[in-house]
C-alpha cells in the first residue's frame, strides 16, 4: 500500500506557451534530480483534464521508510516550483486525503519534515 501526492491547478484560461515550457522544465528537472531512482513515480501530469483544470497530476511516494521523507521533501519542493510556474490558478495539493497548505514564504511544506 502506498501514499501519493495529488496536485491540481484550476483557472478559466489555459496555460500559455511560456507556462507550458516552465511546467515541462520543472517536471524534467525534479524527475531527473529525484533523491532515488524513479522506481517510484515522479511528477506525473495527467493528459486528460476536466474543463477549467490546467494542470492535474500525482506522485507516488516510496514505501521504504528510509526513502519516504527525503522523497517527500523533494516532491514538496517540486510542487512548489510547479505552483510558481502557474501562480494565478486555484491550487489544491494533498498527501492522500490530507490537504497541504500553501505558505507565501516557504511554499508547500510540512512542519518539522526538513529537520
Amino acid at each position: 500500500m502506498g501514499v501519493s501526492l495529488y496536485y491540481t491547478a484550476r483557472r478559466a484560461t489555459p496555460l500559455t506557451d511560456a507556462e507550458l515550457t516552465a511546467v515541462g522544465q520543472v517536471v524534467d528537472t525534479y524527475n531527473a534530480n529525484a533523491p532515488f531512482s524513479l522506481e517510484e513515480e515522479g511528477l506525473y501530469l495527467y493528459d486528460r483534464l476536466e474543463s477549467g483544470t490546467v494542470l492535474d497530476g500525482s506522485t507516488k511516494l516510496p514505501t521504504a521508510d528510509d526513502r519516504a521523507v527525503p522523497s517527500l521533501v523533494h516532491w514538496l519542493a517540486g510542487i512548489t516550483a510547479l505552483r510558481s510556474a502557474v501562480p494565478d490558478a486555484h491550487w489544491t495539493f494533498t498527501l492522500d486525503d490530507y490537504e497541504i497548505d500553501w505558505d507565501d514564504h516557504t511554499g508547500y511544506h510540512l512542519p518539522g519534515l526538513a529537520d
